[in-house]
């Protein structure tokens, strides 16, 4: 592979999404092949579209419960106030016109041994080869934080409803109030979320309660970019934003939804707001489906994406083993493309390539301030590994022009990988 600058990266991932080196020849054949995907974020929709793209005589059946999916990634400029809940809402009607076959319902089991899948709504579809796609679900790793507190405590870590209520939270808050984050164990979804979401948060509170703070309680010791999002705390947020880390009593231990207050072991804090980020595993129907090992994560062959637990069935995004590459959308993407072209050739007799996947991921730290973390990945003796020399981080001496161009690089990679997944 050729050497990737930083520079050159950034320019593809911010002007388009790159696609799977593996390439997706033309085939047309017989309608009889059948593939069923469960669950229509990134993973998911990416995977069907280019299914059907690569192989239009494959039928695709997508089934998705929600008839609208919220991206997870720019949701936290929603809590700044610099944008609305519409700019990142999708619908499936763009995969509809690629032929895929979308239904609304919610899987309730899957058959791996007789190949195929149950809904809700009382239907079964058979497949040769199912795709899952269920994002995240959560652990009950903090006391308290059950599904009644999560309507007072929002965790927001599913863009939607918990979205909008946190964001009503920060307005009616009293200038001066204290804004709680707690940010969860690793492993998660957007390694660099909760830090992204006290700097949109933190620009709210300047602007508007300026006598407010906002506090991040977190259960690791270190965490993604750090580096950079010390900086963008001292550069835009001094007095404002504290870092507590586990090593300094970070973890929450315990909620009490009545009062309002988060327990770092004896220690009681009466907030504001609070936004609890529990700690995550795959979505339940991969558990129910026997895809999950047990830390709650799906093992895959990282040249197909096929689960190493159940045949004939792969799991993309958030919900599987696929590291050095982290949860995040543009991974998810990318191992949709990947997962995409390995199910076409098998469904076809062919062997799988290997894969190139990348990554990136952007967080809006200011006012017209981004900070970003690339990087390629292929097969290496049959495990993905990071590709030496690319990708990289934003450099902690970057200009300030530097640090603009990233927040137009990240918006222009919004629409894109919209439109690329869905569109």
């Amino acid at each position: 592979m050729a050497h990737f600058t930083r520079r050159k990266f950034l320019q593809v991932a911010g002007g388009a999404v790159a696609v799977s080196s593996i390439g997706f020849p033309a085939i047309v054949g017989a309608a009889s092949k059948k593939v069923v995907i469960v669950g229509g974020g990134v993973g998911g929709a990416t995977t069907a579209k280019y299914i059907r793209m690569a192989d239009p005589s494959i039928d695709v059946t997508l089934i998705e419960p929600n008839t609208e999916y919220f991206t997870c990634f720019l949701s936290n400029e929603v809590l700044s106030g610099h944008r609305q809940m519409e700019s990142i809402r999708v619908t499936y009607d763009g995969l509809k016109g690629h032929g895929v076959n979308v239904v609304h319902d919610t899987v309730t089991d899957i058959d791996a041994a007789g190949k195929k899948v149950m809904t809700s709504g009382g239907k079964t579809f058979a497949y040769d080869r199912c795709v899952v796609a269920p994002g995240v679900s959560f652990k009950n790793n903090i006391e308290g934080y059950d599904e009644a507190a999560m309507k007072a405590m929002p965790h927001a870590w599913k863009a939607g409803e918990q979205t909008v209520l946190l964001r009503k939270q920060l307005e009616a808050m009293p200038d001066g109030g204290v804004v709680a984050i707690a940010a969860p164990p690793n492993p998660f979804r957007c390694p660099p979320g909760p830090y992204e979401r006290a700097c949109q948060i933190g620009m709210y509170l300047k602007a508007h309660k300026p006598k407010s703070k906002l506090m991040i309680f977190d259960a690791k010791e270190k965490f993604s970019k750090q580096g950079l999002f010390m900086q963008a705390f001292e550069r835009h947020y001094a007095g404002v934003i504290e870092w507590v880390g586990a090593d300094k009593g970070g973890t929450v231990t315990r909620v009490d939804a009545a009062t309002n207050t988060i327990y770092t072991g004896d220690t009681a804090h009466k907030v504001a707001v609070a936004n609890i980020i529990p700690a995550q595993q795959a979505g339940a129907i991969a558990a129910k489906a026997g895809l999950t090992d047990d830390k709650g994560w799906c093992p895959i062959d990282g040249r197909t994406f096929e689960s190493t637990l159940q045949k004939g069935v792969h799991v993309v995004g958030d919900a599987s083993i696929a590291g050095p590459l982290p949860k995040s959308g543009y991974a998810a993407n990318s191992e949709g493309k990947t997962c995409a072209a390995a199910v076409v050739a098998l469904l076809n007799g062919k062997e799988p390539g290997d894969p190139s996947l990348v990554n990136t991921c952007y967080s809006v730290v200011g006012p017209n301030d981004a900070i970003s973390v690339a990087m390629v990945y292929d097969l290496k003796d049959g495990q993905l590994s990071k590709v030496d020399g690319s990708g990289g981080l934003t450099p902690k001496d970057s200009s300030p022009e530097m640090r603009a161009r990233e927040v137009q690089y990240a918006y222009s990679w919004f629409e894109n990988i919209k439109k690329d997944s869905w569109g």
